[in-house]
């Protein structure tokens, strides 16, 4: 009984849509007005004392282990319950416990490791044709996935306003899309590095195979290990969500520091427009070691580097429809996934690409690009962004 009240009041409020909710005991109750838009049940009851410890890890996992059944969008519940200010999510009490990381070089190497080394033949099935795992950018409403890539390449790298024969470092390069397309179409001599093993011999294969070896070079390395080495242009795209807050401000020393004087770098990551947080179940069980920083903390960060902004863009939309086709690729692609993981992995990657698309669907986290220069803001940049859509 005490678990059954513990439950009515943990969920009554957390959403602003009608929700059935099926007990353990096989007993049903509508919390909301109208006909229920989502039917969660519990297959058996979540201790209380692991929800208090953190509701995130302890729904999630319950989720991954088929203990909490979801009829529904999983998508639409979790902006339901972000747009209710009375939900667990935002209540401190049930975030009492969560992962500590320390991010050294090794353990840095490690966190990335444990989620891009899963395989790149799994990447390959959900992702688009040119492997890039980061924010689209639909500049017209029929763009499918792999333009909106092509597009993403394209506004960052028009940004910089980049001048043939110059050189740009790629920090985080992925699977090499973004800095081969530098090379192949602007002209560029490009470093990317890596943490990946699975993303440097991919990366590597590319170079060798389109003929680039004088022109393009991938390295597996911390960008710590890059000192005494400097480019025109730096690109970082979904890089910084990984080095830790206490890093962060070492993060832009860095860029500043890799920069030629007069220097231009485009940084795209996961920002939120509030305070900077991280994420127990996603911590825990996607990114190990993964911190979302607040706007204003990168602001800051940036200016204390030295560095200046030139312009800031915000793209919450563009990454809430990135995910949902992934999810869409992921579904269309369960038979051969199924052959490669089993089904608590399918539940948590599902569950991870929904929650995702809910948070930035909500406004919880948002995709900012900063555009910033060593010396005074766009000196060597064109008066207006007329330039970037050209």
């Amino acid at each position: 009984m005490l678990e059954k009240t513990f439950y009515k009041e943990l969920l009554q409020n957390s959403f602003d849509i009608p929700i059935k909710v099926t007990y353990w005991d096989q007993k049903s109750e509508i919390y909301g007005s109208g006909e229920p838009q989502i039917h969660i049940t519990f297959n058996e009851a979540i201790p209380i004392k692991k929800i208090m410890e953190n509701a995130s890890i302890a729904l999630g996992e319950a989720y991954m282990d088929k203990k909490i059944e979801i009829e529904g969008s999983i998508e639409d519940l979790i902006v339901s319950a972000y747009r209710s200010k009375e939900s667990f999510l935002y209540n401190k009490k049930f975030k009492k416990w969560m992962p500590s990381h320390k991010h050294s070089e090794k353990n840095n190497q490690d966190y990335v490791q444990n989620h891009y080394d899963i395989g790149n033949d799994f990447y390959k099935l959900w992702l688009d044709d040119t492997m890039t795992y980061s924010c689209a950018y639909f500049e017209n409403d029929d763009d499918d996935l792999k333009t909106a890539q092509l597009n993403k390449v394209h506004h960052i790298l028009k940004k910089l306003d980049p001048k043939p024969g110059k050189t740009l470092l790629d920090i985080g390069c992925g699977w090499g899309t973004l800095m081969l397309t530098a090379v192949q179409e602007y002209g560029l001599k490009v470093t990317g590095i890596t943490l990946s093993e699975e993303q440097y011999r991919y990366v590597t294969k590319q170079i060798a195979e389109l003929g680039l070896q004088e022109q393009a070079e991938v390295i597996l390395t911390d960008y710590r290990e890059l000192k005494g080495r400097h480019w025109d242009y730096i690109v970082s795209v979904g890089m910084f969500e990984h080095v830790g807050k206490e890093n962060l401000p070492g993060y832009f020393a860095d860029i500043q520091d890799f920069l030629n004087n007069g220097g231009t770098a485009l940084i795209h990551g996961i920002t939120r427009q509030g305070e900077g947080a991280s994420n127990g179940w996603i911590d825990k069980w996607i990114f190990p070691g993964g911190y979302i920083p607040g706007l204003s903390e990168n602001v800051t960060n940036i200016i204390a580097s030295g560095l200046q902004i030139s312009d800031i863009e915000m793209l919450r939309r563009h990454y809430q429809l990135t995910l949902e086709h992934w999810e869409r690729n992921f579904k269309n692609h369960l038979p051969e996934i199924k052959e490669m993981f089993d089904e608590r992995f399918i539940r948590m990657w599902d569950l991870y690409l929904q929650a995702c698309a809910a948070s930035f669907a909500s406004g919880n986290i948002d995709v900012i690009q900063f555009l910033i220069t060593k010396g005074a803001s766009g000196t060597n940049l064109p008066m207006t962004r007329d330039y970037i859509y050209k």
